[in-house]
């Protein structure tokens, strides 16, 4: 068992595609999210125009490949500023980043808000979060156990 000041950490290698790319890094002592940031060409930024003025998802790169370790995965999650601020996320939340991937990190982001929003280099645009996975055995069967819930769904547990 875990004492109050002790995390579970697991080592994460990081490649930098380009030498500029910011390595990600936690923000405070106990954040659970790594912040990653957008490295874009020298001189170069995205403008997301909101989809109400014909914006689209838009892969922003990182400049980074990482190694996850087998039995984790990486969350890739919108930072909550550019979300409650700006409309700014992703409409894949949370990306996974498989232990055998070793490709670019890329970000889908996508503008929900009303104003067109400027994505530079360096800017944070994101967090990955390490988190433990476990695979599943799949068993078919003919019936499965019955539950005081049973198959209600969408809101059927709302009072």
């Amino acid at each position: 068992m875990m004492t109050d000041n002790e995390l579970l950490t697991v080592a994460l290698r990081v490649r930098k595609l380009d030498p500029r790319a910011a390595t990600p890094a936690y923000q405070t002592q106990h954040a659970a999210g790594m912040d990653i940031a957008a490295c874009l060409p020298e001189g170069t930024s995205i403008e997301l125009k909101p989809l109400t003025q014909g914006g689209a998802i838009v892969l922003v790169p990182t400049g980074l490949a990482i190694a996850v370790p087998p039995g984790f995965e990486a969350q890739v999650r919108p930072r909550s500023g550019l979300a409650t601020k700006h409309g700014v996320t992703m409409p894949n939340s949370p990306g996974t980043i498989d232990a055998d991937y070793r490709g670019e990190v890329k970000v889908p982001m996508i503008n929900l808000g009303q104003e067109a929003f400027l994505i530079t280099h360096g800017m944070r645009i994101a967090q990955m979060v390490i988190a433990p996975v476990a695979q599943a055995h799949v068993e078919v069967v003919t019936e499965l156990s019955e539950t005081a819930r049973g198959a209600g769904g969408f809101g059927s547990t709302g009072r």
